[in-house]
């Protein structure tokens, strides 16, 4: 589903992402992403090619942790187009549970982040 207001959830989630350590914003592929030390942890994407959806991409640790989700909660996860393969699992942000996604963004910026971040 998409969000109802697609800006608000983008500026929230935006500022979620830059409360992490070292970590910035550009546009790639036309959408908004979050990296750490140089590393994306995050994608924002909004109707993205047409889908319905708006997400938030994020990092998993690989293909079980991806099924577990699926299967628990498929109103909430999705399969990202072209991130999936990668590892990437898509959270809804058509009507977002905050603190779910802040522990999302959290786990992924963890995979992304190098060593001497995580034992700061």
């Amino acid at each position: 589903m998409l969000a109802a207001d697609p800006a608000a959830v983008e500026t929230r989630l935006r500022t979620a992402c830059l409360a992490l350590p070292e970590t910035d914003e550009k546009i790639s592929h036309g959408i908004p992403a979050f990296s750490v030390a140089g590393k994306m942890f995050a994608y924002y994407r909004h109707n993205h090619h047409g889908d319905g959806m708006t997400v938030v991409c994020v990092k998993t640790t690989g293909r079980d942790e991806q099924e577990f989700l699926l299967e628990a909660d498929p109103d909430t996860y999705s399969r990202p187009a072209y991130l999936w393969p990668s590892g990437w699992i898509a959270v809804s942000l058509a009507d977002p549970e905050w603190d779910l996604i802040e522990a999302r963004l959290l786990a992924s910026w963890r995979l992304a982040a190098p060593k001497r971040l995580l034992t700061e």
